[in-house]
């Protein structure tokens, strides 16, 4: 990235460091002419505007006019897909969410069946939005695995999706659904990296280690540090659903392992336990439903649940020492809270958690949704692709892991 470039002053603006011509002018030390030439740039490609009102004091002059990052230019298409349903929004590039439909699925039906339905929800959610396939600048989906260089790499309860080349293919479904160009970025990411991306930015934009883990039909959780989503370095990061537990050797995880944090401690961990003693839970959903009822099985399991989860977060919170842990996902209410409070201070040490704070989920069902559109806009609109898509003249794709790109 050049130094003060025009992508370099988007980000400055988008930002917040700097929302005047003057104050662009003393954060790069270009001068008058380069900083209007730059902005003429942005201002062509439709990417920046000038607000109406006056931005700062007055200094006895014209007022500055404030510069912002037109949120409206374009849209986003986000979809979430969890086991047993899908989200599909249209946002503008602010993350307001402009239309949303919902559909049941089973993940499990494989990308053949689910796919196709993706590209249908998003081209309804489209036109529920009245937005034309032109304005999609880009595609993010939420996926329940692990992801790597855009492909799922054996995702424990997505049978049939290993290596399966997701982004090619629903680009493929949404310019045929609905006629989005079929140069259309589309970047694939794991589910609980997204919530937390958007949560730790909606919510917690100060917290250098964010952490949070989502208990739905799974468990996982993503991490968020200094601003991005930290991966590993094959996609494997926050799996700790499948953390072996030692004293729990004879239950059969969905991974096929035994002993597996998720095989007694998820929500479908939880669904079963439940079945098994009569009262009859087929998901995750339906035990936070139980929940919600305050049924006391339910409640006497979702603590036990979050005790197991707190005793395997204890190592996780001496590791990483975030500063905030959200717990989120279907059984992310007090008694699963309770139970992680429990073996979580028990068992780590009070240096590392005595600035944690631990909370629940501000974002709810569209943190995965936000989570997508804000990693589409995060790429296209950061500094080094704002340059190079300005220099090609056209929104081109982007080329870089979880991206489907043109040639």
């Amino acid at each position: 990235m050049n130094q003060g470039s025009a992508g370099q002053l988007l980000q400055l603006i988008r930002s917040g460091r700097a929302t005047t011509r003057g104050e662009l002018r003393r954060v790069t030390s270009l001068s008058r002419s380069t900083v209007g030439a730059r902005l003429d740039q942005l201002f062509g490609a439709g990417w920046v505007r000038e607000a109406a009102g006056p931005a700062g004091a007055s200094t006895g002059g014209r007022p500055a006019l404030r510069l912002e990052f037109d949120t409206s230019h374009a849209v986003v298409l986000a979809a979430d897909l969890d086991t047993r349903h899908a989200r599909v929004a249209v946002t503008d590039l602010g993350g307001a969410v402009l239309a949303e439909r919902a559909a049941p699925l089973e993940v499990e039906d494989g990308p053949a069946v689910v796919l196709p339905l993706l590209a249908r929800l998003g081209a309804a959610v489209l036109g529920d939005a009245e937005r034309p396939a032109h304005a999609v600048c880009g595609v993010g989906l939420a996926v329940p695995g692990p992801v790597d260089d855009g492909r799922l790499v054996q995702p424990p309860i997505m049978p049939g999706w290993d290596g399966h080349p997701v982004a090619d293919l629903l680009g493929t479904r949404l310019a045929d659904e609905a006629g989005t160009r079929p140069d259309l970025p589309v970047l694939v990411e794991n589910d609980a990296n997204l919530m937390a991306y958007a949560e730790q930015r909606h919510g917690h934009p100060d917290c250098s280690a964010f952490l949070l883990v989502k208990v739905g039909a799974g468990i996982g959780a993503g991490l968020v540090v200094d601003g991005g989503m930290y991966r590993g370095i094959d996609g494997g990061a926050g799996d700790i659903g499948h953390i072996r537990l030692a004293d729990a050797s004879d239950a059969l995880c969905r991974c096929g392992s035994y002993g597996c944090l998720a095989a007694v401690a998820s929500g479908r961990a939880l669904a079963e336990q439940l079945t098994a003693l009569g009262v009859t839970a087929r998901t995750a959903a339906e035990v936070r439903d139980l929940l919600a009822d305050g049924r006391p099985e339910a409640v006497r399991l979702a603590r036990e649940a979050g005790r197991r989860v707190g005793e395997v977060l204890a190592t996780v919170v001496s590791l990483i020492n975030p500063g905030v842990l959200m717990i989120a996902g279907d059984l992310a209410g007090p008694p699963f809270l309770t139970g992680v409070r429990e073996l979580l201070y028990q068992r780590a040490m009070p240096r590392t958690t005595v600035h944690l704070q631990m909370v629940t989920s501000r974002l709810g069902e569209r943190a995965g949704l936000l989570g997508a559109a804000l990693m589409v806009v995060d790429l296209l609109y950061g500094a080094e692709r704002a340059d190079a898509r300005l220099a090609a003249g056209v929104p081109e794709a982007a080329a870089r892991p979880g991206v489907r790109a043109a040639g």
